[in-house]
């Protein structure tokens, strides 16, 4: 079995353990900002991904984000944010992690390994045409990715595939290829650290770019935020106020006309009549606040 890049040796590993701890940590961070740094050969890639993503909830359907062992948490990480941060429902998110919730107690690896277990959660969470599968796998070898990644081709949905290793089989068949080629990690195949850290960058940038896709992203500003508690409620008054002019107190007012929607009351702010004519001038706009001020304007 010929080993890719994830299981290669580092070249500053040789006498790591004998250094001193200073040292040590000079020589991962310095990993850590190379791997970093391979995430901007990618980015008309994840531009693509995140485009097809985009499309895919703007059709009414899903994005189903898969994945195993440390790849799969990078994976969970990100699609977890996505409710909270731009307001997408949660059940438009789907997470599929080899091992389900038993994985975040103990990461076991055998569950990579199983693709029935993978056929079988593919099926439950109904994966078909229209959805996008982002599918992620540092060696882009992983059996239980895989399974998932053909399953969901089979019912024709678009998948994504990320991966660390050129010519990884992962990205065979695959609507958009995300390789993400990080140098050998410090401790050999540890790709909780350096493919993990361009994964974490990348899948940031990725589900960035669909919220500003879908028009939840405005000036800098995150406008279709879930406001579910006392950070975020201020947080939502001040998103109001900076764009609108209002002050803190009115923008309050106005969250609570709107029901905690930052973007109608932002509309109300600027002279929409009430909360429904709001929302309709935000429907004629796909949800765009920049258009919808554009056509009260």
């Amino acid at each position: 079995m010929t080993a890719g890049r994830t299981e290669g040796r580092h070249d500053q590993a040789s006498g790591l353990d004998e250094r001193q701890p200073v040292d040590v940590l000079k020589v991962l961070a310095d990993a850590q900002k190379a791997a970093a740094a391979v995430v901007d050969a990618a980015l008309a890639d994840i531009a693509a991904a995140a485009r097809l993503a985009a499309d895919a909830i703007l059709a009414g359907r899903r994005l189903v984000y898969v994945g195993a062992g440390s790849s799969g948490l990078m994976a969970m990480a990100d699609a977890l944010e996505l409710p909270g941060t731009y307001g997408i429902a949660r059940d438009r998110i789907v997470i599929l992690l080899a091992g389900g919730a038993a994985s975040l107690e103990d990461l076991a690896g055998g569950y990579e390994d199983d693709r029935d277990l993978a056929f079988n959660d593919a099926s439950a969470a109904s994966i078909g045409a229209g959805d996008c599968v982002i599918a992620v796998s540092a060696s882009g070898s992983t059996p239980y990715v895989l399974a998932i990644a053909d399953y969901a081709r089979e019912k024709g949905a678009s998948v994504v595939a990320l991966a660390n290793n050129p010519g990884a089989v992962l990205f065979e068949g695959a609507d958009v290829s995300i390789l993400l080629q990080t140098p050998p990690e410090v401790i050999s195949g540890s790709t909780r650290m350096g493919a993990g850290t361009a994964q974490k960058i990348a899948f940031n940038l990725f589900s960035t770019l669909v919220g500003v896709h879908l028009g939840h992203v405005h000036d800098g500003h995150m406008v279709n935020l879930k406001a579910d508690n006392i950070k975020l409620k201020g947080r939502a008054c001040r998103i109001v106020s900076d764009i609108s002019g209002v002050g803190l107190d009115e923008a309050e007012r106005l969250l609570a006309r709107s029901e905690g929607s930052v973007k109608t009351a932002v509309l109300l702010a600027a002279g929409a009549e009430d909360a429904s004519v709001a929302a309709a001038v935000l429907e004629r706009s796909g949800q765009s606040l920049r258009r919808a001020l554009k056509a009260l304007g």
